[in-house]
């Protein structure tokens, strides 16, 4: 149906709910119900993976009832799966807002000229969101707060992020030798 670059992710399969055909889904959706006004979901392939029929919220994710009659095993075994819908399909981004998804993989330079690393996923643990970051070395892994403070410039069209964090959020590999 759609090409890989083409998908945004809004969600994942959290298990089964029940045993009458019900799914759990988290959304990644900023208001979490939006992650079901974009049409099906979709797995990586772009096929159709499911047509909710009704959702209902629960504590941290939404039960759904969805269209066709997979088993509790089956969405058991998909727990982790994520879900996505075509990119033309979800509104442009306000100024200063962005997809995760158009994210990763840009380069993070800091405003200094240092090359910090690329982003790898973006995560949010309940407070803010944080761009998890691999250094320059391909071995080390850490997080920025993607803040206006400490990332100020994103230029996706040049695949690129400025960072000007608090060397002590810098892993030591990163950080500037201290002045004699």
């Amino acid at each position: 149906m759609s090409d890989k670059s083409n998908l945004v992710c809004v969600g994942a399969i959290a298990g089964a709910h029940g045993v009458q055909g019900e799914l759990r889904i988290r959304s990644f959706t900023l208001v979490p119900e939006d992650c079901f006004a974009y049409g099906p979901l979709l797995d990586d392939d772009g096929k159709i993976l499911v047509e909710p029929k009704s959702a209902r919220p629960a504590k941290t994710h939404f039960v759904v009832r969805p269209e066709g009659n997979r088993s509790r095993e089956d969405w058991e075994a998909m727990k982790g799966t994520k879900l996505f819908v075509p990119r033309d399909e979800l509104p442009a981004p306000e100024e200063d807002e962005f997809y995760y998804d158009d994210l990763l993989g840009l380069s993070v330079r800091h405003m200094d000229g240092r090359e910090l690393g690329r982003v790898k996923a973006v995560q949010n643990f309940g407070a803010d969101d944080l761009l998890e970051i691999v250094a320059p070395d391909g071995r080390t892994a850490y997080y920025l707060p993607f803040t206006k403070d400490v990332v100020p410039v994103v230029r996706l069209a040049e695949k690129e992020l400025l960072a000007e964090p608090d060397e002590a959020l810098l892993p030591e590999v990163l950080q500037l030798a201290p002045e004699a």
